[in-house]
């Protein structure tokens, strides 16, 4: 690390569990970002101030007034603009060593798998179980951790699905993919914007956790926010003997 950048991270640096080589560890790290929006603005922020080398957004979408409420990395001169692009140019603003690839894109079929498979740690941030499955198909097919989250009215959920490990569970194992699931959409039955910050921060630091390799994960859990009432639950997540994503591992 350079004189800057030790000055610059210096407070993770002083932290016993972090130092010079988990700084290190985040420096040479690519973090994938699937979805800049509700979710993953506050993730981003945090990765990308916290040293992440590599942070790649991946979303499809174009900045809309309505997201301006909770989705955190774009401003109103960004309505239009792609928002991996929108984030792009904010995260620059904020760390400028943070390299950012902007996805301008869905990530479906051959180049899903290509992102993860050369990510760190992959960080689901969409808004429906079909990318959702996609995605946790993808990870457990290259072995990389899965941070998950969501957020809808005032409830909010996070998990990790780690499929290094043997005894982990997927993200199939919690919720079965099935045609008859019915999609909420933030557009129809509304968020409260702080929720969306309080789970993406969470996920952020769950995949900094994962990457420099300390504390315990969230993975065999499943961390439940009721925002009306600021209380939290850790429900168990078993891995499922059966599950037709990961029983194979």
């Amino acid at each position: 690390m350079t004189d800057a950048q030790l000055l610059r991270y210096s407070r993770h640096i002083l932290l016993p569990q972090i130092g010079v080589e988990g700084q290190e560890s985040l420096l040479a790290a690519r973090v994938l970002v699937v979805g800049a929006g509700g979710l993953g603005s506050p993730a981003a922020y945090y990765l990308a101030s916290a040293g992440v080398g590599t942070l790649v957004l991946a979303d499809g979408d174009t900045v809309d007034l309505t997201n301006l409420q909770r989705q955190i990395l774009h401003r109103v001169d960004s309505v239009g603009q792609p928002k991996a692009e929108s984030g792009r140019d904010t995260l620059a603003g904020l760390n400028p060593e943070c390299h950012v690839e902007p996805l301008v894109e869905r990530l479906v079929g051959e180049r899903l798998e290509r992102e993860v498979a050369a990510a760190t740690v992959v960080l689901d941030c969409s808004d429906n179980f079909a990318t959702r499955h996609a995605i946790n198909r993808a990870c457990a097919r290259f072995r990389k951790p899965l941070v998950s989250g969501a957020a809808i009215r005032f409830d909010g959920q996070v998990a990790v699905f780690d499929s290094r490990r043997a005894d982990a569970p997927c993200y199939h194992c919690l919720f079965p993919e099935a045609e008859d699931v019915e999609e909420v959409r933030c557009a129809v039955m509304g968020v409260f914007a702080p929720l969306t910050g309080i789970i993406g921060t969470v996920q952020a630091a769950e995949a900094l956790k994962l990457i420099i390799g300390c504390g315990e994960s969230l993975a065999g859990r499943l961390l439940l926010l009721d925002g009306l009432a600021m209380e939290w639950r850790s429900i168990a997540v078993p891995r499922d003997p059966g599950c037709v994503v990961c029983s194979k591992r």
